[in-house]
């Protein structure tokens, strides 16, 4: 049985991942230090044989005994409330995190994907968004400990892959959404469903015509598990390149939520938010066959009815 370590376990998309290679076949351990993460999110699996779980940072030396054929490495706080709040962790995570994934996949002569992210492009001036696009970004922004850690985890990646020969694969990805996001999660998707089932003003910052794209869970792990099984060693986007405005997304999750007491409020723009994200999906469509399947809206009603029971109870 094939051995994967997925760090970053207990978060949103670590613990769809570890659901998808425990189905594949794969003896899964799962580590996370539980900052931001929820075992919630992986209590299911605790009883299998082919799964196992360590509570570990990886921004300290990591450990993982016996052979390991590969390494996924999804740990870092991902929402702007969390990453504003701890910004030397997510910095950590970014850069000593993944230059201890890296060490561990030289040791263990294992295949190791990183995942990136769309804030690589910061607020872009290319859109929409290709991978030979390098990016806008402000270094010293309250945005940057996060663009800036994943442009390392980028950089250092291929550093390891040139110098040393590690296998290496780097996902950049755009917004997903499904069951297991966090309520108070800050991003715009739970805090819309959250505010609209309780009957809240839905949160929009500016006038909302600021655009995003949004890629159902099931469809992005299928992108990052193709792309661990490629050959291919350039970054890769992965996300739906359908656009959207903030405004719209608000208005379509009330219409589906049907709170009559929800309504929308608007505040000003946070410092260097985005105006646009969508992916250019050429090269993942040429290299890896993929494109997203599930639609906004069947991914939105699937999403709701994780959110129904999560903010009732």
């Amino acid at each position: 049985m094939q051995r994967v370590l997925v760090t970053g376990a207990a978060g949103f998309l670590g613990s769809h991942l570890c659901d998808r290679f425990v189905g594949e076949g794969f003896h899964v351990i799962g580590m996370d230090n539980l900052i931001t993460g929820d075992l919630q999110n992986i209590e299911h699996l605790f009883a299998l044989p082919n799964f196992e779980f360590y509570h570990h940072d990886v921004s300290k030396f990591v450990h993982v005994p016996g052979k390991l054929e590969y390494i996924l490495h999804f740990a870092s706080p991902a929402s702007p409330i969390d990453y504003l709040k701890m910004p030397i962790q997510t910095l950590k995570v970014g850069a000593l995190g993944t230059h201890n994934l890296l060490g561990l996949a030289l040791a263990k002569k294992s295949r190791i994907l990183v995942a990136s992210t769309s804030e690589v492009y910061g607020d872009p001036l290319v859109h929409p968004q290709k991978e030979d696009y390098w990016g806008n970004v402000n270094p010293i922004g309250p945005r940057g400990v996060y663009d800036e850690a994943k442009r390392f985890m980028e950089a250092i990646t291929m550093g390891y892959h040139r110098y040393h020969g590690v296998d290496t694969r780097i996902v950049r990805i755009f917004n997903t959404y499904g069951p297991r996001m966090r309520v108070e999660d800050g991003r715009a998707l739970p805090a819309f469903f959250s505010q609209a089932i309780r009957g809240e003003g839905l949160t929009i910052f500016g006038d909302g015509s600021q655009t995003r794209s949004f890629c159902y869970v099931d469809d992005e792990v299928e992108g990052i598990f193709r792309l661990l099984m490629s050959d291919y060693t350039d970054p890769v986007n992965i996300g739906n390149p359908v656009e959207i405005t903030i405004k719209q997304l608000a208005e379509e999750i009330m219409a589906l939520v049907g709170n009559p007491k929800a309504t929308l409020t608007y505040h000003d723009l946070p410092v260097d938010d985005p105006k646009v994200r969508q992916p250019d999906i050429s090269r993942a469509k040429a290299v890896l066959g993929w494109e997203p399947k599930i639609t906004r809206a069947v991914g939105l009603k699937k999403t709701l009815d994780y959110f129904l029971a999560k903010v009732k109870n």
